[in-house]
């Protein structure tokens, strides 16, 4: 109880000295109700209601103080096309096009409540369509990235036990070469023009249904989301987000991390199929009445990102360290962003010398915050908070977060452990239900009283948490334990580095050592390799411990990513391991 209380007193401290908002909508006084309310819930000071639906008691309750006059003129929806198209949405028109898209899933689809279906579309508008409708007909969702092969789509089917589908065009092909194998599945919906064989067309199935519906009344604790997400062996898990977790869980962060209020324009690159579209572009924005800004970029391109934000007046942006990196390399210190007043990351850990470059250039801080699909903020850089380049902040409520031992206790600070967070004596409301169908896999996540992110890091004196690497990345090298991230950050600071991956490689001496994977700036291709290689080690040393520096260097021309831009260290060390 006391390591509980130290945890929570600065937490609770720091919420009572943040400024209280307030603004002017036709010369009537906005406060945060809505946001106000679900934050005390994460504070604790409000138990979780026994009902909850994040449309029927966040969204529609925006579209009320709208229609009252009660909110800033924003849009609740912002999507621009790579052709300068541009589709808006107010609360209410969210409301009324989310309705008639629940009818087309009830009605023309078949769907009830409970049933499940898998999206798989592009950053799009329907998507957030379908998410809110979701919520509506007590339909569980479950996204998907568009970068899906057809074996990866038909497992993710037969392991659902989906009903649906709903993709476009360029996937549909994909779909129908293994529906042979999709004994669940009823029922194909197709976003795009014209008609296909055997699908139902959306688009024409929206446009003559009724907005006339009645929103179904979720427990707190029914299920709402279902995300695959890869583990260190075997098939991806489906993990389970309850409605309360994702709905009432980013109350907290989107108002102090992301700092969002109903002013606010905040624009996620994230794409559709990974967790953090969720986190960032549909609850922790709505749930603080924002705006949530959309582009619908096909391919990342820095100099698309810096026109945007020089273009459009987003005030929030959010996007991956990687991401980042790319837009300090392209120098974005030219443009002009006059609206842009807070940025933030997830996702991966980020380098420090991302955060000051961007900085520099931008003269805006990044605000870094660390969480996983099992999970909502875990730890962030919040709002009136010193940054610690390198730290992922500090843990956000409700969560309890400490530093354990392979036997769930608690190491002293400044020691390395695995990052946990306390599930007894109670579990987190906004913490996973359960990893579906794997009862083995969902006890194996908690050791003692805590769950296990599986994340290695430190906690210093100040409360903060350091990330040292995933558990299974960290390279055990002659007895020292080196952690990638902090060879990688050493590495991409040389100018002619432009990313790199590390990893562990086979050595009869030392059991395994660090090797490097780099990709080179263009004005260091024709460079000597041999020379470039000692050049770049001994800038590792002097940037790092000297046992830290890679033994090993290759140059390559790309590194293998997940759909949503991680670096795919397991591939890298899966090469290098099988020459033995």
């Amino acid at each position: 109880m006391r390591t509980f209380l130290k945890s929570w007193i600065p937490q609770c401290l720091w919420i009572l000295r943040s400024p209280s908002r307030t603004f002017h909508g036709n010369n009537r006084l906005l406060t945060f109700q809505i946001t106000s309310h679900y934050e005390s819930v994460n504070q604790g000071k409000k138990e979780v209601p026994e009902y909850f639906n994040f449309a029927s008691d966040v969204l529609d309750k925006w579209t009320q103080l709208e229609k009252d006059g009660r909110k800033p003129a924003n849009p609740a929806f912002w999507w621009v096309s790579d052709k300068g198209e541009e589709v808006k949405w107010s609360f209410e028109e969210l409301g009324s096009l989310s309705k008639k898209a629940a009818n087309v899933l009830s009605e023309a689809c078949g769907l009830q409540r409970g049933d499940r279906i898998v999206a798989i579309l592009p950053r799009v508008p329907e998507w957030w369509l379908l998410n809110v409708a979701c919520m509506r007909a007590g339909i569980v969702l479950i996204p998907g990235t568009s970068q899906l092969t057809a074996k990866d789509i038909l497992y993710r089917l037969q392991a659902s036990k989906a009903k649906c589908i709903v993709t476009n065009d360029a996937l549909a092909p994909a779909v129908e070469s293994v529906l042979s194998d999709t004994q669940f599945l009823k029922t194909k919906l197709i976003v795009g023009q014209g008609s296909r064989d055997g699908w139902l067309n959306f688009k024409e199935l929206l446009a003559v249904a009724s907005a006339d519906h009645q929103c179904v009344k979720t427990r707190s604790q029914d299920p709402m989301l279902i995300y695959f997400t890869s583990g260190t062996t075997g098939f991806p898990k489906m993990v389970l987000q309850s409605h309360s977790s994702y709905g009432i869980g980013f109350a907290v962060s989107g108002r102090h991390w992301l700092k969002l209020t109903p002013s606010d324009i905040m624009w996620n690159t994230s794409d559709t199929g990974w967790v953090k579209a969720a986190w960032s572009s549909v609850f922790a924005p709505w749930i603080c009445g924002s705006c949530v800004f959309i582009h619908n970029m096909p391919q990342f391109k820095p100099e698309v990102i810096a026109e945007t934000l020089s273009k459009y007046p987003i005030t929030t942006f959010c996007t991956a360290p990687t991401a980042f990196l790319m837009l300090v390399k392209h120098d974005v210190s030219s443009y002009k962003f006059p609206s842009l007043k807070h940025c933030v990351t997830g996702g991966e850990a980020l380098n420090p010398e991302v955060l000051a470059k961007w900085k520099i250039q931008t003269g805006v801080d990044i605000h870094e915050g660390y969480g996983q699909t099992e999970t909502v903020t875990i730890c962030a850089n919040m709002e009136g908070m010193k940054i610690k380049p390198g730290s992922f902040g500090k843990p956000v409520p409700p969560y309890d977060v400490q530093i354990v031992d392979e036997q769930g206790a608690v190491v002293p600070q400044g020691e390395e452990g695995t990052i946990a967070v306390r599930v007894k004596p109670k579990r987190p409301f906004c913490l996973f239900s359960e990893y579906l169908d794997n009862p083995e896999k969902t006890a194996a996540s908690v050791q003692g009283d805590f769950y296990l992110t599986g994340d290695r890091g430190v906690m210093d004196k100040e409360g903060y948490i350091w990330f040292v690497g995933r558990a299974d990345d960290i390279i055990n090298s002659a007895g020292y334990r080196i952690g990638p991230f902090e060879v990688e950050s050493a590495l991409i600071e040389h100018p002619a580095v432009v990313e790199a991956a590390v990893v562990s490689s086979p050595d009869p001496v030392r059991g395994e050592v660090v090797k490097a994977f780099v990709v080179l700036a263009p004005a260091f291709v024709s460079h000597d390799s041999e020379k470039l290689i000692h050049e770049l080690q001994q800038h590792v040393k002097k940037v790092t411990a000297p046992y830290k520096y890679p033994r090993k260097v290759e140059f390559v021309q790309e590194l293998p990513k997940t759909a949503t831009g991680k670096i795919q260290r397991k591939v890298l060390k899966n090469k290098e391991w099988a020459k033995v």
